[in-house]
């Protein structure tokens, strides 16, 4: 509990209210904890929310939006300057069992919230009753839970959706826990965050035969070592040590393991490509595509590459990063911003966003020793009213209210 001491004597008005809640907004994260949905499946997950919602009395409430998302609104006690900002939570779980053994772990085995997505809603939720309390803001806050982050592209979902149409924010602002970070700090760069991820699918046709009689058959297994081998070059020699890039093949699938003598007729890799700059991404399709072929040729098989671009890379607005930057130091204390974080290859579905709008991605740190996707995370409840302080001063600063002259 000393950082809620000391952020309570150090933050403002809106951390002082939210810490009062503390004990309200935990025990609605345990509950979104202990019943994880998967993306497109959060049906429990929005109905929480919009209870919430409702409770914390804001203006407007629409449910549906790119399947199970939610969208509520927050009108300011002035709405002269028609402005409209925009926060977003993602909601959804993990499929993984939880090997946690406190009394929130999760109901649902092999379903679990291992990325602290339910501690985002429960910031946001934190973050509407404030302001939908105070209304210390000129104009309209536009409040965005998300289905659907982890790998089923929710954002671009709610977007197809009409989101923007609907709600035509100016800039959009999203975060997420960073283990790595101290809790009670705040980390944004103003530029790459986040990674593009890329999923790479290669198939080797060989020809089968007896392992005792390789000079039968056309090896896959044999290509696809090769392939595995040589992939790794294209970085190495590729790109420029300034820019970024991962090739990562990580699953192979070839022949059956109770068939030691048996050279199996085709071999499958799937790995994945991380990048930052549409360049790099479009150099290493490429260069990989003709590895592919040209090392499956020289030993007489063949091979095809999938080569599928999922989530773009998160890059922040320069000058909303800058404001986010402000406004988290205005809260924290500048000691407790790092304004140039290091970008994680990791991949973020905020990234389709911020295609459309302007806007920014922050890390909140947390601490712990357990880190995301990892059996034994859980978010730290101590950070909640952070969090849901900083959403909240982020509408507040975005869209202030006049000064009577």
């Amino acid at each position: 509990m000393a950082m809620l001491q000391t952020l309570e004597q150090a933050g403002g008005g809106a951390y002082r209210r939210l810490v009062a809640w503390h004990g309200e907004l935990t025990a609605f994260r345990r509950d979104l904890h202990a019943h994880p949905e998967l993306g497109f499946e959060e049906k429990r997950t929005a109905a929480r929310v919009v209870a919430a919602l409702r409770a914390a009395g804001v203006d407007e409430i629409h449910e549906g939006i790119g399947k199970t998302g939610v969208v509520g609104v927050v009108h300011g006690a002035s709405r002269s300057s028609g402005r409209m900002v925009g926060l977003r939570a993602d909601m959804d779980a993990l499929p993984m069992t939880e090997e946690n053994d406190f009394a929130w772990r999760s109901c649902s085995r092999g379903l679990m919230h291992g990325c602290g997505h339910d501690g985002h809603t429960t910031m946001l939720v934190g973050a509407a009753r404030y302001l939908a309390e105070t209304r210390r803001f000129d104009g309209s806050a536009t409040l965005i839970f998300q289905p659907g982050e982890e790998g089923f592209a929710g954002a671009k979902a709610m977007i197809e959706d009409g989101l923007f149409e609907r709600f035509p924010v100016e800039a959009v602002y999203a975060m997420h826990n960073w283990p790595s970070l101290p809790a009670g700090h705040v980390g944004v760069n103003p530029g790459p965050m986040m990674a593009a991820a890329d999923r790479i699918e290669i198939v080797v046709h060989g020809k089968g035969g007896h392992g005792a009689h390789p000079y039968l058959a056309i090896d896959p297994v044999l290509v696809a070592a090769h392939i595995i081998t040589a992939a790794q070059s294209i970085v190495s020699r590729n790109v420029s040590p300034v820019d970024s890039a991962v090739i990562s093949l990580c699953a192979m699938q070839a022949g059956d393991v109770g068939a030691f003598s048996v050279i199996p007729r085709e071999a499958k890799l799937i790995g994945t490509v991380r990048t930052f700059r549409r360049e790099v991404q479009d150099m290493v399709e490429e260069r990989l595509a003709r590895l592919v072929d040209s090392v499956a040729v020289a030993f007489g098989a063949t091979a095809s590459l999938h080569y599928q671009r999922t989530y773009p890379a998160t890059i922040n607005s320069p000058e909303h990063a800058e404001f986010a930057a402000d406004a988290a130091a205005a809260l924290l204390g500048g000691d407790k911003v790092v304004r140039e974080l290091p970008p994680s290859m990791g991949a973020e579905d905020f990234s389709f966003m911020l295609q459309v709008k302007p806007g920014a991605y922050l890390r909140l740190g947390q601490g712990g020793s357990a880190f995301l996707h990892n059996t034994r995370y859980d978010f730290n409840d101590e950070v909640l009213p952070l969090g849901a302080a900083l959403f909240a001063t982020l509408v507040e600063r975005s869209m202030p209210l006049a000064t009577p002259s």
